[in-house]
């Protein structure tokens, strides 16, 4: 699989599913080389993916990421190797423990320590029966890594990592402890907006759904962040975790991010200009050279 180097990362739970087929469709069209879809409460990710991935022809899917609590090793060991066969390997499987409050919480499950969990459930795919047929080429698998210890793990188990709301200090963490030939395949929210209060204002909309979340709050400990810059959602915090200004200014997040090591990112833009869930893709037709 050739990844490339310039991704999206999207929510399509408020869109039809004519309207996921066409903004796939479109993302292919500008370029971009990689869809990432999230799973939380809504749209199954692999069912979605295989409805996109059947509506493009080069896009790669990739999930970003989904929960192993939703599901036993060799149910995803399945679903990795039925999609890859569909689309030609074009299916990428990034997957999670989550967070605590969201998969007991939530789910109403029981929550492990996360490294062991995820490092057991790797274990227990490799060892799932899987008698279709299948891609000639293992399909690859990235795991969601943010702490030294998981970057390890996915090193040393995957094809790499997927850091989610992180920023270029942590990229050149996670390639130091991963070294150099694992992908490191990074999630950045941008928003193209120039004026620096509205900015952080749309900014910390975002941010709010996340500032409560254990494993982000401690990984943003590791980067220098305070508790305060985390509960305030501070200036700090904003332009540490966020790309936001001009076009060219977001481009420096980006490339500042494959300086520091990364592989691909994949950029989540916010739209300054509708609703939280509608692609902007003035901000998209703007970054595309990137790719």
């Amino acid at each position: 699989m050739n990844l490339g180097k310039l991704g999206v990362w999207f929510f399509f739970d408020g869109a039809t599913s004519l309207e996921a087929a066409n903004t796939a469709k479109r993302i292919e069209s500008l370029g971009y080389s990689a869809l990432w879809i999230p799973e939380t409460v809504g749209k199954n990710p692999m069912v979605l993916a295989s409805w996109l991935l059947a509506n493009t022809e080069k896009l790669i899917l990739a999930t970003g990421i989904a929960n192993i609590y939703h599901r036993e090793p060799g149910v995803t060991l399945a679903a990795q190797n039925s999609l890859a066969e569909q689309s030609d390997n074009r299916f990428l499987l990034g997957m999670g423990v989550s967070h605590k409050p969201l998969v007991e919480g939530v789910r109403g499950l029981t929550y492990g320590p996360p490294v062991a969990t995820m490092k057991k459930y790797l274990e227990q795919m490799e060892t799932s029966p899987y008698s279709a047929i299948t891609h000639p080429n293992k399909p690859p698998t990235v795991i969601a890594a943010l702490g030294p210890k998981m970057l390890a793990l996915a090193a040393e188990k995957t094809q790499g990592a997927h850091p989610y709301f992180t920023s270029p200090i942590h990229t050149h963490m996670a390639r130091e402890i991963m070294g150099k030939d694992p992908w490191l395949c990074v999630e950045q929210k941008v928003i193209l907006e120039e004026d620096s209060g509205r900015a952080r204002d749309l900014c910390r909309q975002t941010a709010k759904v996340y500032n409560r979340l254990p494993n982000y709050r401690n990984n943003w400990l590791r980067m220098g962040l305070s508790e305060e810059d985390i509960d305030s959602l501070s200036d700090k915090f904003i332009d540490t975790t966020f790309a936001w200004g001009s076009s060219k200014d977001i481009e420096n997040r980006v490339k500042e991010h494959f300086d520091a090591g990364a592989n691909h990112v994949c950029i989540q833009p916010i739209n300054p200009n509708g609703k939280a869930g509608d692609l902007h893709w003035e901000c998209l037709e703007s970054l595309v050279s990137l790719s």
